[in-house]
């Protein structure tokens, strides 16, 4: 007989402490997701979504990194789990990226003349003083603001 597979993942120790903070975070992203988007421009209707996974991420990040509140195994099980970007994460570890809001903001690729968002230059080199970046709605998440 084959074995039958269950879906139960195996939670290391501590999630009991961050679970209640990503559960709720779960509900704002379902909640953005279902928003209805009547009146906004195709791309302001994903900001939402980029701020929740942002929050998340940084969460996740703050708590082993800077406060050094869980364990290893629960760092990567989040990761592995999809509970945080684990390519923003590795940005933040970067000097000169320790605020960046999404990978989409320095692949230049997405950009005119194959330079970054507009997001990433410091706030006393703008001539605008409140903009928005077009592809998650940050006003500003360069390292020098």
């Amino acid at each position: 007989m084959p074995k039958i597979k269950t879906s139960r993942v195996k939670y290391p120790e501590g999630w009991e402490l961050i679970e209640p903070t990503i559960r709720e975070l779960d509900a704002k992203m379902r909640e953005a997701e279902n928003d209805p988007h009547d009146g906004k421009r195709k791309c302001e209707a994903l900001w939402p979504i980029f701020r929740i996974s942002h929050q998340r991420s940084r969460y996740i990040y703050d708590l082993y990194y800077r406060r050094k509140e869980i364990s290893q195994e629960l760092y990567e099980f989040c990761l592995d789990q999809g509970y945080a970007d684990r390519n923003l994460i590795a940005k933040w570890k970067k000097p000169g990226y320790e605020r960046l809001c999404c990978l989409r903001c320095i692949q230049t690729r997405d950009h005119n003349f194959a330079t970054t968002c507009v997001c990433r230059v410091p706030k006393h080199l703008r001539e605008e003083q409140v903009i928005e970046c077009v592809h998650c709605g940050c006003r500003g998440c360069a390292s020098g603001d």
